[in-house]
């Protein structure tokens, strides 16, 4: 039996993906900030599927955090085959001069500086079993800035430079490295964006039919179950109804 650690597993892609893992071959550590959803998780995996889950619960931004989450894993739970940096967040949708700078924070933090915390932790215990494989979670803004996307593009291009510098660098320790990058899709995503606001999130995705966090979960474990000699990348994955960062085509 496998295990996957999947970060950010309270909702969206997160959670999609710890339940298609269970599914198949997998023991799953979730992680995340929301105790009450990562219970939920854990209930429903070992109800539905019978596979054993471990909890997590801290918050990524947080090396201490991380840091001491990780050392608590009992020893059967170090064994970690699959670790999906999932944990990310977008905030606000302003121009530069107009920034939250609490927000830019926020994002940094969780997307760039936390998926340096949790792999730092990770990947030695990987290099130690002789393999591995790492999914990061990128987005199309990873490679195509839009208006008043800056930190958020930012971030999502730090992913994407840092998913080619993982896989270089676990090269020689049988690691594999992929990097998923979904276009438009609708989690909590946007609602987390707009900071509540309903009416912006679901404007965002008007006229087209978004990909939804099963779509990407079905990608990930496509990934996670080729052939040990063969290694996916980089995955960009949009809706029919978008061609990339600037172009889409809305029914409206």
């Amino acid at each position: 039996m496998k295990i996957a650690l999947i970060t950010g597993a309270t909702s969206g892609i997160g959670r999609a993906t710890a339940l298609r893992l269970a599914q198949d071959n997998f023991n799953l550590i979730v992680t995340g900030r929301r105790l009450t959803q990562l219970e939920q998780l854990k209930k429903e995996v070992e109800v539905k599927f019978k596979k054993e889950v471990h909890i997590l619960n801290f918050d990524i931004r947080f090396r201490e955090q991380v840091d001491s989450a990780i050392d608590s894993l009992p020893e059967h739970w170090r064994k970690i085959d699959v670790l999906v940096n999932n944990a990310g967040l977008a905030l606000g949708l302003n121009h530069l001069q107009d920034g939250m700078v609490e927000d830019w924070e926020q994002m940094i933090d969780t997307n760039i500086k936390g998926v340096l915390y949790i792999t730092r932790k990770v990947a030695p215990l990987m290099i130690e079993r002789g393999g591995g494989h790492i999914v990061n979670i990128g987005s199309t803004a990873g490679t195509q800035v839009y208006e008043n996307g800056n930190v958020y593009c930012a971030t999502k291009h730090a992913m994407h430079a840092l998913s080619q510098a993982m896989r270089q660098d676990m090269l020689k320790h049988n690691i594999r490295v992929t990097e998923v990058r979904p276009g438009l899709l609708e989690t909590e995503f946007s609602l987390v964006r707009f900071k509540g606001d309903k009416k912006k999130a679901k404007d965002t995705y008007a006229g087209l039919t978004p990909l939804s966090a099963e779509d990407i979960a079905e990608v990930i474990y496509f990934a996670l179950t080729r052939p040990p000699h063969v290694c996916i990348n980089d995955i960009e994955v949009t809706p029919t109804a978008q061609a990339n960062s600037y172009y889409t085509n809305r029914k409206v």
